[in-house]
């Protein structure tokens, strides 16, 4: 076995639904839900232009920027260890 093949690779379980995957999906599921339940047209400021879209549009912006945010300091934090 290689330095580079860890365990989990190796046993076939580095692909299988944890509970906290499991968690991770149905949370992403309801959020999309919500998301696209919410299709009425709202005002959003951005400073100082005012713009109006869709409801939806502007929760699945600021969810992906979310998770932007929240992969980054994932990504940073096993990083440094």
């Amino acid at each position: 076995m290689s330095p580079k093949t860890s365990k989990a690779s190796v046993n076939g379980r580095r692909g299988a639904l944890t509970p906290g995957r499991i968690a991770v999906l149905v949370l992403a599921v309801l959020a999309l839900i919500f998301i696209f339940e919410n299709t009425r047209p709202t005002k959003i400021r951005l400073l100082i232009p005012e713009v109006t879209v869709p409801l939806w549009t502007a929760l699945l912006a600021m969810g992906l920027i979310g998770a932007l945010c929240g992969a980054h300091f994932v990504y940073f934090r096993k990083r440094r260890r």
